[in-house]
């Protein structure tokens, strides 16, 4: 368990990652976002405080103090995942406002946007099977431990790619002529993300840990963004679950 005592350090890293993602997104039109956005924003970035702190806790032997806050901690994780949850109409209503207005969003088609709502039940599917995960095996502190570090690289992937896609959007414009602002920082996104999660897991010796493989399997299926988009089949599914 030494190698965990230090932990609380490199937490710090998929933390500002997240911020420095989203900052723009989230920042720029602070007055413009709704209640429900700023109420996810500041409940994730509590996650990412509670992941940083409980390892920190652990390491200075205040084990109380970790068991007290980790109590919350699981309050903050089902709120996460309700919050993430109840945002994805806004999706929804961003397809049916490019289908119905094309070039209304610059390059982005209606597709798009239902593979974002697609790709995010997944990663909100396997944050909840990590935390539940980190619950039932809390006797053993190293599986407990690493089923609750992977959700900070579960959780990155809205906040890095719309960060990337800001830049790339900088760069090339935004014209619904121009199309590499579309897919390609998700593409990026998705290495640095399984990047970091498999040096992570290869630095605590958990490559062949089954919340390696969620964490990174959820972030594949992030490169299947468009086939999951276009299909008409998922399509007529997530309208029938949200209604927008």
């Amino acid at each position: 368990m030494d190698r965990y005592k230090s932990i609380w350090a490199w937490m710090i890293v998929p933390m500002v990652v997240m911020q420095a993602g989203i900052f723009y997104d989230y920042w720029g039109d602070f007055a413009d976002n709704t209640w429900a956005v700023h109420v996810h924003y500041w409940l994730a970035t509590l996650w990412y405080a509670f992941l940083i702190s409980q390892p920190w806790l652990f390491a200075r032997g205040r084990m109380d103090a970790h068991r007290t806050f980790g109590i919350i901690g699981m309050a903050i994780a089902g709120a996460v995942a309700f919050t993430g949850i109840s945002q994805l109409n806004r999706d929804i209503v961003y397809a049916n406002f490019v289908a119905a207005n094309p070039g209304g969003i610059g390059p982005f088609e209606p597709w798009f946007f239902m593979g974002i709502a697609i790709t995010e039940i997944i990663l909100i599917s396997g944050y909840i099977v990590a935390v539940l995960m980190a619950i039932v095996q809390r006797k053993s502190m190293e599986d407990h431990a690493w089923w609750l570090i992977t959700t900070a690289f579960i959780l990155v992937m809205p906040a890095l790619a719309r960060g990337l896609q800001a830049i790339w959007i900088g760069v090339y414009g935004f014209s619904p002529e121009i199309d590499i602002v579309v897919m390609t920082p998700l593409y990026v996104s998705q290495a640095i993300i399984i990047s970091l999660t498999l040096a992570a897991a290869a630095a605590l010796k958990k490559l062949a840990h089954p919340a390696t493989f969620l964490a990174v399997g959820v972030n594949v299926a992030g490169l299947f963004l468009e086939p999951f988009g276009r299909s008409e089949a998922l399509q007529a599914a997530l309208r029938f679950i949200i209604k927008a």
